[in-house]
């Protein structure tokens, strides 16, 4: 039999003991190296997995008045979202207590304040994705009450949403944003610029429920919120303007109206009116064509208003004077045109007018004869002078240069010539039809209509908006002095210019009736484009307004427009405190014998 020798119990005891040293040294080794060592790489995946990022949209800057009242802002809205695979009861405490709430529940409270059925909540809620829309953009007043429900599976992103308070007032002005806050119309596109901020980025924890982890949020790049735009406008006019314009333009069952007011020592635009026009916090309820601005965009053949241009013309260019004589038969024919011949849109006996008369009357037959004795390249520069066929500078998105033909085209074309002294042959914009008469009140320099007074910074300060354009001496003083004189007689003595007449001011202006040329024949049709452009006081004018409405239907003639006038500078020269006038008009002839 063989015996096996029994070991030495100290030396088996060590061997045990260096084994575990070894074994604990490993562990410790790898404990180092994953607390230590790889400690920043293994933090860096798990907080990956745990880390979201979303952007914190800036919000962007007010549009303002020219007396600060705000026509724009940006509030937050809030988008109330879910996460489907988390969903199920939850408890919420309320009042201390403890209340177990099941899905059902939470949907029915969910659906309640949204306005909604809880079949549809349930519908958006249920499911293994990890988002799931409920409603967009909610109110603070809503979405406040959702959160305080305490449902631990719904989370909310906050959305800006534009708000314009007076709704429809300057809206064909203001613009209008996408449902991403892209801006797509009017000032928000023209200044984009000053007015979008740059958004933030802010970073968060969730824990494996999906379920963010409270004071977790760091912001890694803070918004900065966009700056304030100051119009040149005022609200109150504008609100004015718009509806009498709208009223009217209804009466006259005409396919648009526009209504403009001119600073003319600033060349400040104070109103803007369009009609029909359409409310920016609900762009889409109207026609496209509704949602920008034709006073500024929209040129037509002006008619009459422009023998206002080419009486300033022959004036200063020492070709008459206001009492110059004329025989103003009712009809004329153009020479070496094959007998196109112009006609008054009365018939008439052959009448004696004065150059201020031929206006008084809205002779075309005088208004060609006054015309034609200025060569015509030098009329030519003149009505350039007056702005048109260039864009008046305004900054408005689209703005429109109008239409005068190529030196070229009038050079072979002898009727265009001739029928441009009415304002027939050349197109303009409303604005543009208002800063030539805004020229001749500023005794014969036209200025650049401004919109924009600036961009107004965080501490309130303003960086103005720099002109594009310089001062254009378009008359002499002693022209525009003359013109206004003539103007005035319009007012004083006119068949329909007399209806602008505002007791207490002496008033100066000029109808337009303009035809309006049917695309389907290419020639003249029944309808017109009416007008009346005016300044006032007479003594030294302040403002000029500018009515058209396009396309009436029940006035055919600017007796449609010369009432909206009144009406608008009335209120104009009531809201500056304008005193009356206490002078008495020029006494010139307007008939000879």
């Amino acid at each position: 039999m063989t015996y096996l020798t029994p070991g030495d119990p100290k030396r088996r005891a060590k061997r045990v003991r260096w084994l575990l040293v070894i074994v604990l040294a490993i562990f410790a080794f790898r404990l180092i190296d994953l607390q230590i060592v790889e400690a920043p790489k293994i933090d860096a995946i798990s907080y990956s997995n745990r880390a979201v990022s979303r952007v914190l949209p800036a919000f962007r800057g007010e549009i303002i008045d020219n007396a600060g009242k705000v026509l724009a802002r940006t509030i937050y809205k809030y988008d109330v979202n879910a996460a489907p695979d988390i969903v199920g009861p939850f408890v919420h405490k309320s009042n201390g207590q403890d209340i177990n709430v099941t899905v059902d529940q939470a949907a029915g409270q969910i659906a309640s304040l949204l306005g909604m059925q809880q079949s549809e909540v349930m519908a958006k809620i249920i499911g293994t994705t990890k988002y799931s829309q409920i409603a967009k953009a909610v109110d603070a007043s809503t979405y406040l009450a959702i959160k305080n429900l305490g449902i631990p599976w719904l989370f909310f992103d906050p959305r800006p949403s534009r708000v314009y308070p007076n709704g429809a007032t300057a809206g064909n002005i203001l613009g209008f944003l996408d449902p991403d806050g892209n801006p797509l119309e009017g000032i928000e596109l023209a200044q984009n610029s000053c007015l979008a901020g740059k958004d933030g980025e802010e970073t968060y924890e969730k824990g494996v429920d999906g379920i963010r982890i409270p004071d977790s949020a760091v912001t890694t790049k803070a918004a900065v919120p966009g700056k304030e735009i100051k119009l040149t406008i005022n609200s109150d006019l504008q609100y004015f303007a718009q509806q009498i314009l709208t009223a009217n333009v209804a009466k006259l069952k005409a396919d648009w109206g526009t209504a403009i007011v001119i600073d003319a020592k600033t060349g400040n635009i104070l109103v803007a009116a369009d009609a029909p026009t359409y409310d920016p916090n609900n762009p889409s309820a109207s026609p496209a064509d509704n949602r920008g601005s034709r006073a500024f965009r929209t040129s037509f053949e002006p008619g009459s208003t422009m023998k206002m241009v080419t009486a300033a013309t022959a004036i200063d260019t020492g070709k008459v004077t206001p009492e110059t004589h004329f025989y103003a038969p009712y009809g004329l024919t153009i020479p070496n045109s094959n007998g196109y011949r112009v006609t008054d849109s009365e018939v008439h006996p052959t009448s004696k007018l004065t150059v201020a008369g031929v206006l008084r009357d809205s002779s075309n037959t005088g208004a060609m004869q006054i015309g034609n004795l200025v060569p015509w390249q030098t009329r030519y520069a003149y009505l350039q002078k007056f702005g048109i066929g260039s864009k008046p500078g305004s900054g408005f998105p689209g703005e429109s240069a109008g239409l005068l033909n190529t030196t070229t085209t009038w050079s072979n074309d002898i009727v265009k010539r001739y029928v441009s002294t009415f304002g027939q042959g050349i197109s303009v914009t409303p604005l543009q039809s208002a800063m030539a008469y805004q020229a001749i009140a500023n005794n014969g320099i036209r200025l650049q209509p401004n919109l924009v007074q600036g961009c107004v910074d965080a501490s309130g300060i303003m960086t103005p908006v720099v002109p594009t354009k310089a001062p254009v001496r378009v008359v002499s003083a002693a022209t525009a002095r003359s013109t206004m004189d003539i103007l005035e007689k319009v007012v004083e003595q006119g068949p329909i210019g007399r209806y602008a007449q505002i007791p207490g001011y002496r008033v100066g202006g000029k109808t337009g009736t303009a035809q309006i040329i049917d695309p389907a024949t290419g020639r003249y049709g029944n309808l017109h484009a009416i007008s009346f452009i005016g300044m006032a006081p007479m003594d030294n004018p302040q403002f000029v307004v500018a009515v058209t409405a396009f396309k009436s239907r029940t006035v055919s003639n600017s007796l449609g427009a010369t009432p909206i006038f009144k009406a608008i500078m009335q209120q104009v020269l009531r809201t500056y405190r304008v005193p009356p006038s206490t002078t008495k008009s020029a006494n010139i002839a307007t008939e000879w014998k």
